[in-house]
């Protein structure tokens, strides 16, 4: 892309009001929309301007140059996105460079780390607070900094619901992790530390030791986690500058690239390139192959379809299954097999995957970008460096049609969703008694008693995990298996949840049925000892029960009480949609454009 974002106005003087509110013309004799504030005659202007030079800002910025808001969800309660202080200073000054004037704001940081009872809980209140502050501030454009598995989706929908230009950066991840001589991926070893723990094949001692290698720098999971996913979708749907998802949080190339986003933010203010003229349903297809090809996280899916949801594209839950499968697995990245981001960075990143999709004809290679240029065009160069870490279409470590599948079936009517690459492949094809527990925290109470009832061929039900049912829909569906069958050497089962699974997580998982157990749905039906069948090549889960005997329990079956009586959790439960709708609040869905309100004085 060019480096040349034009400047939008000159820095000459504004000391009175006269030259202050000349500069509020740009391209297409349109009034820029922070003219509004700043470039206010009497008393209005004369408060915008006077309480923004409290902060040391001359007068000459307020001359027409575009505002360019930057979102930070930087805050040291989120760990993955703590540095993103730093690339905020980065876009300021591509931002300065290229003739703006940048002003940066915090919004709600949804660490997936601390927070409880899940970040995805806040994901819609993220949405909802940037899309306000967006369109309450005399912004012309608006750059997003996002780090954690939500804050990615969460800017983008509040974004996409403004519509006012913008380009994401994502915060990067971490370096590699380092232990005992080899590389160990952030969630994915947590996962098998934690049974090899439980199995006495680690001691307790070596897991402390193992928790700061897994996490020695900044940045987000550098594992083909959430983050990382989502990383890359925001590249793959055309709203992050081409190779940037990739590079390492601490690699200055990261603060490089940040910079050259506050120049092309100008730019794309100038020529009024939106996210309804980027987020296409050509973008959404783009996003979902390339998902696939990655190797990327189920959570995707959720945060996909909220997004379209915000734009009016027509996606649903089939997509996920039908385009991808034509689509190979090329990206070997943990936890489907043995690098790291670090790796998958050096190796060329995102733009070789779309490159070598865009060459098989399975990229919609005119789909615009932030670029202002097809996405085919973005990566045509792109020249990878290691055939190990990203391997060519005809030599791929996952062959086509082994990404995501959408189950259907009486115990998932609206659909439910399993990562055949992250999966057994000898349970794939899987029938057992049903084990069920109403929540996480049953199970978890009884998973280590030796005197447990469960055999490995039992499927694990964990139901009260969606979206109103916990509420939130946390990653908690990949529950660890039974500490006796560790012992005898199992390392996987068939679980089934209305809850999600990190993108950092393996296993036979089914995910996200829907609708969910605390509304009613047939997950809330299933009795201990009914038998279940999985079976992932014909898209079927099925609950061996009779229809009728399935209506009886249903008349006998009562909605679990809930304790909010108010507050946001309140409204969460109130409005939230099921996982096959994105998990947004109805009344969130599409655009409410960026109109200046009101004066305020």
């Amino acid at each position: 892309m060019s480096d040349n974002a034009g400047s939008a106005g000159s820095a000459g003087s504004a000391d009175n009001a006269d030259n202050t509110a000349g500069g509020t013309q740009h391209g297409g004799g349109r009034t820029r929309r922070s003219a509004h504030w700043f470039g206010a005659e009497g008393r209005a202007g004369m408060l915008y301007r006077s309480w923004m030079r409290n902060q040391g800002f001359g007068p000459e910025v307020f001359d027409g140059r575009p505002v360019i808001g930057i979102a930070t969800t930087w805050s040291e309660l989120a760990p993955c996105n703590s540095h993103l202080h730093r690339v905020a200073e980065a876009v300021k000054r591509g931002v300065w460079q290229a003739g703006g004037f940048p002003l940066e704001f915090p919004v709600l940081a949804t660490g997936e780390t601390l927070m409880r009872p899940t970040a995805m809980l806040y994901r819609n209140l993220l949405a909802m607070e940037a899309e306000e502050l967006i369109r309450a501030n005399p912004l012309d454009g608006v750059v997003l900094l996002s780090g954690c598995d939500k804050t990615t989706p969460g800017l983008l929908m509040g974004a996409a619901s403004v519509d006012l230009p913008a380009v994401m950066v994502t915060g990067g991840p971490m370096l590699n992790g380092k232990f005992q001589g080899r590389d160990v991926g952030s969630g994915t070893h947590v996962w098998k530390f934690e049974a090899e723990i439980k199995a006495g094949r680690m001691t307790v001692e070596e897991g402390y030791a193992a928790e700061g290698c897994m996490a020695r720098s900044n940045g987000h999971c550098m594992t083909m986690g959430t983050a990382s996913t989502m990383a890359c979708m925001a590249e793959a749907l055309g709203m992050q500058l081409p190779g940037s998802a990739t590079w390492p949080a601490v690699d200055m190339r990261r603060m490089e690239v940040a910079q050259q986003a506050g120049r092309r933010i100008v730019d794309m203010v100038e020529q009024d390139l939106r996210p309804s003229t980027i987020l296409t349903r050509e973008a959404f297809e783009n996003a979902i192959r390339t998902n696939a090809a990655i190797g990327g996280s189920t959570n995707a899916i959720i945060h996909l379809t909220a997004l379209a949801g915000r734009l009016g594209v027509d996606l649903n839950l089939d997509d996920f299954d039908t385009l991808v499968r034509d689509v190979p697995t090329i990206v070997d990245l943990m936890p489907s097999g043995r690098f790291l981001m670090e790796d998958f960075c050096y190796a060329g990143g995102l733009p070789v995957v779309m490159r070598e999709l865009d060459e098989a004809g399975l990229l919609n290679s005119d789909a615009v970008t932030v670029t202002g240029r097809g996405i085919g065009e973005n990566v045509a160069d792109a020249v990878c460096w290691n055939t190990e870490v990203i391997r060519p279409l005809t030599e791929p470590l996952l062959p086509s049609g082994t990404g995501t599948a959408i189950l259907r079936g009486n115990l998932c009517p609206n659909g439910a969703v399993i990562k055949q690459s992250a999966a057994s492949p000898s349970l794939m094809h899987h029938e057992g008694r049903a084990l069920v527990f109403d929540s996480p925290e049953a199970y978890h109470a009884v998973c280590d008693d030796d005197d447990l009832d469960v055999t490995p061929d039992d499927v694990l039900v964990i139901r009260g995990a969606g979206p109103k049912g916990y509420p939130g829909m946390p990653e908690v569906a990949n529950v660890p298996l039974p500490a006796k069958l560790l012992r005898d050497g199992v390392s996987d089962m068939v679980r089934i949840s209305d809850g999600r699974m990190s993108g950092t997580g393996f296993g036979t998982v089914v995910l996200h049925v829907s609708p969910e157990a605390a509304v009613g749905g047939p997950l809330a039906l299933v009795r201990t000892g009914d038998r279940i069948e999985l079976d992932v090549p014909g898209r079927r889960l099925t609950l061996h029960v009779s229809d009728e005997e399935l209506d009886r329990r249903r008349a006998e079956w009562q909605a679990p009480a809930t304790q909010e009586d108010g507050g946001y959790r309140w409204l969460y439960r109130q409005h939230v949609l099921q996982a096959d709708d994105g998990v947004d609040f109805g009344f969130l869905r599409g655009s409410r454009g960026s109109e200046v309100p009101r004066d305020s004085h």
